[in-house]
């Protein structure tokens, strides 16, 4: 029942379409576990691909794989489907590509160490504010001396010789103190450990990668392995702000274009502003508002609305809201709070509506002509085409290796950069210390051998004046007594 122009999500009252004008308005899929998040996320990833929209996507628990395969007969499915009228629903895959920041899942995603950049990896290592400007006077050291920080070895490398030039560094960019290096380089080593150095270096993602769309006009769907990946939620949320971050630097200004140029899901939404500071959250703020105009959808998947800031839930136009419980306080201020931002509907009561949604269905507001919010609908969800749950590790491979970018991103690329050249420089200032040092040994053994040859002259010289004076003494001396000798006799006579 897709249009041209919209993706059929469901229908209640009147069906309720997606419009793909206005799918760049991002969105909000929300609800509790268990309610059907998973499968509305699923339908839409296969609609806009459809539509010829790349879609990226992370797969927290593995079963949004399934996309890649043809869903099979279930009899729950075909009675909603028999519900909805789709008298045309059949099983069909969506082409995916399968990524992994691991590089075990799919093919591997790295980024550069300058591409990420100091405040996203402060937030990435839970950095203090001075250690943050710590690492912000390293990245300016290293574009002064054009020193290219690739991978963590040369953030680690750089960071010592700015420890080793602390006095010389700290006159001229400010104070770096050996205690912020020192916590740093531990919160390096600790990311290391959890695997993080996979992330960085090169080749690194070539954007246009996750914006192919196939011979046939469909748009690939790009599924990140997240499952390892949400024991590190740190290094989850970082990755995926950083790469809407690219997006939002590299891609040209489009306005509104017909349809999106990529749709984004951020799964676990909460993870990207669980003790974020003000900053980042700005900066969250500031790329979802202005990303839109790039042609760039986002939607963020996450079981409790106020999981998401104000200032980035009032950008979110097309809402899909899903059964939540009111079984704390938190709970019912979050149903309520999910009521009033959509457009009342006379003829049910939207609050006591959300706390009595069965499995499949949910409220569904999205946006109308002339980007207005439609007036909320109880709608029944439409059953998805692919796979529902996971797959195996042999679908998975043949997935991978039918794969457009299978050759590209393997093979791990380790070409000159800080680390080689404060190492070359490192072995250059040794030797040059070390030809020193011999020469200097040198002149001292000569300085040795020297002294004693003008000592012995010096000696001689003495010697032989000694003798002279001798000499000289030893003849007055006679003198004087011959003469006393001689006088006597001649006295004598």
């Amino acid at each position: 029942m897709d249009q041209t122009d919209s993706i059929f999500i469901g229908a209640g009252e009147s069906p309720q379409n997606l419009l793909l004008k206005y799918a760049n308005r991002h969105g909000l899929i929300a609800g509790a576990t268990g309610t059907g998040k998973t499968v509305t996320l699923q339908i839409l990833a296969e609609g806009f691909s459809r539509m010829g929209v790349p879609v990226f996507m992370a797969d927290v628990k593995g079963d949004l794989a399934g996309l890649s395969q043809p869903g099979t007969a279930n009899p729950k499915l075909s009675e909603r489907a028999e519900k909805l009228g789709l008298t045309n629903y059949s099983f069909a895959p969506s082409p995916v590509v399968f990524w992994d920041l691991f590089g075990q899942q799919g093919h591997p995603i790295r980024t550069t160490i300058s591409d990420m950049g100091p405040l996203l990896l402060s937030r990435l290592l839970d950095l203090t504010d001075a250690q943050e400007g710590v690492l912000s006077i390293v990245f300016q050291i290293a574009d002064d001396q054009g020193l290219m920080l690739l991978d963590m070895k040369d953030l680690q490398a750089l960071l010592t010789f700015a420890s080793e030039n602390a006095s010389d560094i700290s006159a001229k960019y400010g104070n770096v103190a050996a205690a912020s290096v020192g916590a740093i380089q531990r919160k390096l080593l600790t990311l290391r450990q959890q695997g993080g150095e996979n992330f960085f270096g090169e080749p690194a993602l070539d954007l246009a990668d996750l914006m192919r769309t196939t011979w046939d006009g469909r748009g690939v769907v790009n599924v990140l392995a997240a499952d390892k990946l949400m024991v590190t939620p740190q290094l989850y949320a970082t990755f995926l702000l950083w790469l809407l971050s690219e997006l939002f630097e590299e891609l040209p200004e489009v306005g509104d274009p017909d349809k999106p140029k990529l749709v984004f899901f951020f799964d676990e939404a909460h993870l990207l502003f669980n003790d974020a500071p003000k900053a980042l959250v700005d900066r969250i703020e500031a790329v979802v508002r202005l990303i839109r105009s790039k042609g760039v959808g986002i939607y963020f998947v996450t079981q409790n609305p106020l999981d998401v800031p104000d200032t980035v839930l009032g950008q979110l136009g097309n809402r899909v809201q899903h059964a939540l419980r009111a079984f704390t306080p938190r709970d019912q201020k979050a149903v309520r709070a999910a009521a009033e931002t959509f457009r009342a509907n006379p003829n049910f009561n939207v609050e006591e509506a959300i706390t009595r949604l069965g499995v499949g269905e949910a409220l569904v507001s999205p946006l109308m002509a002339k980007g207005v919010p439609a007036m909320v609908d109880r709608a029944l969800i439409i059953p998805p085409a692919s796979r529902l749950g996971p797959i195996t590790p042999e679908e998975r491979q043949k997935t991978i290796q039918a794969s457009p970018v299978l050759g590209r991103y393997e093979t791990l690329v380790d070409r000159e950069s800080a680390y080689e050249k404060l190492t070359a420089r490192a072995t250059a200032a040794a030797e040059q210390a070390e030809q020193a040092a011999t020469e200097k040994a040198r002149q001292k053994e000569a300085q040795r051998s020297a002294p004693k040859a003008r000592s012995s002259n010096r000696q001689s010289t003495t010697e032989a004046f000694t003798k002279s004076v001798v000499r000289s003494v030893g003849s007055a001396v006679g003198r004087a007594l011959i003469r006393g000798i001689l006088g006597s006799l001649t006295k004598g006579r």
